[in-house]
């Protein structure tokens, strides 16, 4: 497939999903221009708020190909992702990524990330969440133990 073939899938997709009680996103994740895995947004449909189309395309090509490295492949995604999306993307350490709608337009239908991009440029204490640092001094004793492990699989 080619890419623009890819992204009407996409779009094809975000469209089908709206009409099933889903958001207005969907993503692939793609080899060889072809389809491994597709995801769709599930927020609602699945009362999870982690169910964006973006990390449910790489949670199924991770299972599908049991693997957590998705070097080698690359995503469409029917919008500029979020915050948590584009994290989980660059976590999976997916190629390359093509997008449709930008951040603007999802601002413009009522899905505005920019006041994370505004929380995560000020320090924790400044931020809306409250959060507080508890035990450092014992918490520290899994990262030691990490550290020390010869037998790790990094990721």
């Amino acid at each position: 497939m080619t890419k623009n073939e890819l992204m009407r899938k996409v779009i094809a997709l975000s469209v089908e999903n709206v009409k099933n009680g889903g958001g207005p996103f969907a993503a692939v994740i793609v080899k060889n221009n072809e389809i491994v895995a597709t995801g769709m947004n599930r927020v609602t449909a699945n009362c999870d708020p982690t169910a964006h189309a973006e990390v449910s395309a790489i949670r199924a090509a991770c299972e599908k190909l049991q693997t957590f490295d998705l070097s080698g492949y690359e995503i469409y995604t029917s919008c500029e992702p979020c915050p948590m999306c584009l994290g989980a993307i660059y976590w999976a350490h997916l190629d390359r990524m093509y997008y449709g709608n930008n951040k603007d337009n999802a601002a413009e239908i009522g899905f505005d990330d920019a006041f994370i991009y505004e929380e995560l440029a000020l320090k924790p204490e400044n931020r809306r969440l409250h959060a507080e640092r508890i035990l450092p001094n014992e918490a520290i004793a899994a990262f030691e133990l990490w550290q020390n492990k010869s037998d790790k699989t990094k990721y």
